[in-house]
């Protein structure tokens, strides 16, 4: 159970961003033990990977204190504590649901069951998909989702449906006892408090990256460089 202070959870007070950099810290952290490093200071890893030192000590400690004065974080008992924090020292299985061009690109993804996310069911309402199977996975119609997922008590899924879909799913999905879902369609979701969803929209990002494209482009020198330059 969460401490509390002042009425309010310790996970209630961390902010999201500090959640997501949690799993970059973690693949630096894998990088530095597979290049032998037994130690690292957060200025080492704040160098090497391009991370800000302050921010690195601030987001830990959150959690606890995993350093040691005068040395740093030893970066294998670092490494085990994200993969506590993050709860990747357990298997985690996860429903699929869509199974177009973007859902069946994910479901042969390997480097979700590396990391301990492995895909247990897909869910179609093509005639032509449903009954089949995918590698392992059996691929139902949608309309089964509900009492599949309550019967193996799935509580995370991905949704790589059209956007005009996607409610409909996540409706489906919150009914199962889904507690956290993946949303690689192109439109918000509502959910009840308690469900988590995740967004990822491609051509967001993709958007983002034609505006810093342009600006370089059209102003190819930044003003810190014309600086250093007078």
């Amino acid at each position: 159970m969460a401490q509390k202070r002042s009425g309010q959870s310790i996970s209630s007070r961390i902010p999201e961003r500090t959640i997501t950099r949690l799993s970059i810290y973690l693949r630096c952290v894998e990088e530095l033990v597979a290049d032998g490093m037994t130690a690292v200071s957060s200025q080492q890893l704040a160098e090497r990977f391009g991370l800000n030192s302050a921010q690195v000590r601030k987001d830990l400690t959150y959690f606890g204190q995993f350093g040691v004065r005068g040395l740093g974080y030893y970066t294998v008992g670092l490494k085990q504590n994200l993969e506590r924090i993050l709860g990747l020292n357990q298997k985690w299985e996860v429903a699929l649901v869509g199974l177009g061009n973007l859902g069946s690109a994910l479901l042969n993804y390997r480097g979700f069951q590396q990391r301990g996310f492995r895909i247990l069911v897909a869910f179609e309402n093509d005639p032509r998909k449903v009954g089949h199977r995918v590698g392992r996975v059996a691929v139902y119609h949608v309309q089964k989702l509900v009492p599949i997922l309550k019967r193996r008590r799935i509580k995370m899924a991905v949704i790589a449906v059209p956007a005009g879909a996607a409610q409909g799913v996540a409706d489906r999905l919150v009914a199962a006892g889904v507690h956290a879902i993946l949303n690689f369609a192109p439109t918000q979701l509502s959910v009840p408090k308690g469900v988590k969803v995740q967004n990822v929209d491609l051509s967001v990002m993709l958007k983002t990256l034609s505006f810093y494209v342009v600006r370089s482009a059209r102003d190819p020198v930044s003003p810190s460089h014309r600086a250093l330059k007078k």
